[in-house]
C-alpha cells in the first residue's frame, strides 16, 4: 500500500475544523522536555519515492524466498501452489476486506460463502458442524481446550507430544488466565506416536487429551483407541490439523470419533504470506454445538420462502452476555476463509483426493531417496507429505548450510525445541506438488556433500 500525504491545504483545512493554528498545538500538553528539538538521531531524513522503492527492494531481495529455491520447509505451514483465479476472485471490490460485517445479514453474498466455508470444514474434518473460522490454528487449538472446561467442568487438559511447539506455547500462555493445568512433554525420535502414553495419563481430571494428526514429526496412527480411552473416562478428544490436504488421503479425525477437530487452512488458497495472516479450522460434534466459540451461519427463508442466510449462533461478548459468552473471538478470518473456500470448489473431492495423492507420491520418492545419503536414517514407517529424519550431527548448522547454498532443506528439531539435546538431530521434510523430482535430487547432493 502506497502512503499519500496530505497536501499543505488539506492540513490547513483540518485545522481550522478543530480550532488549531498549527499543528504544534496539538501538542500541547505534551511536556516540553519530553518533545523532540531536531530530527531523530541516527535516523535519515525523508527521501523521494523513488528513493525509497530502491531502498525497500535491496532490502526485500536479502530475503531467500518459498518461489526462488527447492523448498522442504513445513511443520504447519506449507507451499502448495494456489490457482491465480483463487487471488483474481478475492479481490474483487465484493469480498477484499479481511474483516467480517458486524451486521452480515444484510451481506447475503458473505454469509453463503462463510455457510458454504462451513460445510466444507465439516466435511473436511468429519464433523458434524464447523463455524465460520477462527483466526488461525493456534488460537482455535486454545478455544478448543476451554471449550472441553465448559462441557467436562474439568480442568486438566493432556496434550500430545506430537502436539506443535507453537500450539503448545499458546495454550501455556492463556493458561495462566483460566488455570487450566496442561501436561505437557516433548517428542521423542521413535517411529510411533505417543498415544499409549497418552491413554495411561487419562484420569477422572482430564477434560481432553489433544493429539495432531499428523504430528510435528509427521507420524500417524489410528485415533479410534484412543477416543475410546477418552470417552471411558467422560473426557473428550481434541484433534489438531495443520496440514488439511492430508484429508483428502487419510482418515478424518471425525470419522474416529473425535469431539473437536481444530486445524489451520492455510494449505488450501492461503499463500505462506511470511507467517500469516491465515485461517483456523474449527469442528465438532453436534450435541456441544452452542460451546463452540466464533461464529456459525445459517440457511433459512425469508418472508416471502426465499433462501436466505443469518448468523444462527455468536456466542461472544458483543451478542450475547458476558458471562454467557463461550470466547472472546469476535470476528473470523473472512478473506482467508474466502480463499480457502474458493480453492476447495475449484479442486472438488475428486481434485482433492488427487492433490492429496501428489504430495504423498512425492514424498515417498524424496524420504526414500533422502534416506540413501550416508548416515541418513528416516525416522517414520507411516506418513503422509512429511517426514522426519534422523541425521549424524546436529541438524541446525546442516540447515544453516543448506540455506546459503540456496536450499530450504526443512525445519530443524533443535529451532522448535531449543536445548533439548536429544531432538537436535531431527530434521522435518516438507514435500508438496510444487516439490519436482530435480530438487529431490539438489537437496541430496548437498546432504552427501556435507555430511561426507
Amino acid at each position: 500500500m502506497r502512503y499519500l500525504p496530505l497536501t499543505q491545504p488539506d492540513r490547513a483545512e483540518m485545522l481550522a475544523v478543530i480550532g488549531a493554528s498549527t499543528i504544534d498545538d496539538l501538542f500541547v500538553d505534551v511536556p516540553e522536555a519530553a518533545r523532540l528539538d531536531g530530527p531523530v538521531r541516527d535516523l535519515p531524513m525523508h527521501a523521494s519515492e523513488m528513493a525509497v522503492e530502491r531502498h525497500m527492494s535491496a532490502l526485500a531481495k536479502k530475503n531467500l524466498t518459498a518461489g526462488e529455491a527447492p523448498f522442504f520447509l513445513g511443520c504447519g505451514a506449507y507451499k502448495h501452489h494456489v490457482p491465480a483465479s483463487v487471488d483474481h476472485l478475492i479481490q474483487r471490490g465484493e469480498f477484499l476486506t479481511a474483516y467480517t460485517p458486524y451486521q452480515p445479514e444484510i451481506a447475503q453474498g458473505t454469509l453463503q460463502m462463510l455457510f458454504e466455508f462451513q460445510t466444507q470444514v465439516a466435511r473436511l474434518l468429519g464433523t458434524d458442524v464447523a463455524n465460520a473460522s477462527m483466526y488461525d490454528g493456534s488460537t482455535a487449538c486454545w478455544e478448543a481446550i476451554v471449550m472441553a472446561r465448559r462441557i467436562t467442568k474439568r480442568g486438566k487438559a493432556i496434550l500430545s507430544s506430537g502436539l506443535h511447539p507453537h500450539y503448545v506455547s499458546v495454550a501455556n500462555t492463556m493458561a495462566k488466565f483460566t488455570g487450566d493445568v496442561l501436561d505437557t512433554t516433548a517428542p521423542e525420535l521413535v517411529a510411533d506416536m505417543d498415544l499409549d502414553q497418552l491413554i495411561a495419563k487419562i484420569d477422572d481430571d482430564t477434560s481432553c487429551v489433544v493429539v495432531q494428526y499428523p504430528d510435528i514429526l509427521g507420524r500417524i496412527a489410528d485415533l479410534r483407541p484412543l477416543a475410546d480411552a477418552c470417552h471411558a473416562k467422560k473426557a473428550l478428544l481434541i484433534a489438531v490439523v495443520t496440514e488439511p490436504v492430508a484429508l483428502g488421503a487419510i482418515t478424518s479425525p471425525g470419522e474416529m470419533d473425535a469431539d473437536i477437530v481444530v486445524g489451520e487452512g492455510q494449505s488450501l488458497g492461503v499463500g505462506l504470506q511470511f507467517g500469516g495472516p491465515y485461517v483456523g479450522l474449527f469442528g465438532c460434534k453436534d450435541k456441544y454445538v452452542r460451546q463452540m466459540p466464533g461464529r456459525l451461519c445459517g440457511e433459512t427463508v425469508d418472508a416471502d420462502g426465499r433462501r436466505g442466510f443469518v448468523l444462527t449462533l455468536s456466542t461472544r461478548e458483543q451478542h450475547i452476555r458476558r458471562e454467557k459468552a463461550t470466547s472472546n473471538i469476535c470476528t473470523n478470518s473472512g478473506l482467508c476463509a474466502l480463499a480457502f473456500s474458493i480453492h476447495m470448489t475449484l479442486l472438488g473431492e475428486a481434485g482433492l483426493r488427487r492433490l492429496a495423492g501428489v504430495n504423498h507420491a512425492g514424498a515417498v520418492h524424496a524420504a526414500r531417496r533422502l534416506a540413501k545419503v550416508p548416515g541418513v536414517e528416516l525416522l517414520n514407517t507411516h506418513f503422509f507429505n512429511e517426514f522426519t529424519l534422523k541425521l549424524p550431527v546436529e541438524a541446525r548448522p546442516v540447515v544453516r548450510t543448506l540455506a546459503d547454498r540456496g536450499i530450504l532443506a526443512g525445519v530443524s528439531l533443535g529451532r522448535l525445541y531449543p536445548g533439548n539435546d536429544d531432538l537436535a538431530n531431527g530434521l522435518v521434510v516438507a514435500v508438496t506438488e510444487t516439490t519436482t523430482a530435480e530438487d529431490v535430487e539438489t537437496l541430496a547432493s548437498a546432504l552427501e556433500e556435507i555430511l561426507a
